[in-house]
């Protein structure tokens, strides 16, 4: 569980034990951000209907994607290994082949 307290509200990510947690705080932190960033007035004005913050889900699920895309490139870098010029190589043909 990752717990980040900012701007007086709290951001709360349940992860599956199992689940890869590179750099998952920062992650979290950057979501508690961009939540205020976005609804900065309706928090100050103490907003109490939900519904004004659907749009979040969103932003959170395009940042989610993101993250997995990171984390599948960072696994396949490390399956890899680093091999010097053979692995630069293979690293033009995989982005060149998408």
């Amino acid at each position: 569980m990752i717990i980040v307290y900012k701007y007086n509200l709290i951001f709360v990510a349940i992860l599956d034990k199992e689940f890869t947690k590179h750099n998952i705080r920062e992650e979290a932190e950057k979501s508690l951000d961009m939540f205020y960033s976005l609804y900065q007035n309706e928090i100050e004005d103490n907003c109490m209907e939900v519904s004004q913050f659907f749009s979040f889900k969103t932003i959170l699920l395009t940042q989610i994607e993101e993250y997995f895309n990171r984390l599948n490139e960072r696994n396949l870098e490390l399956e890899i290994g680093d091999f010097g010029f053979f692995t630069q190589a293979i690293k033009k043909l995989r982005t060149n082949s998408s």
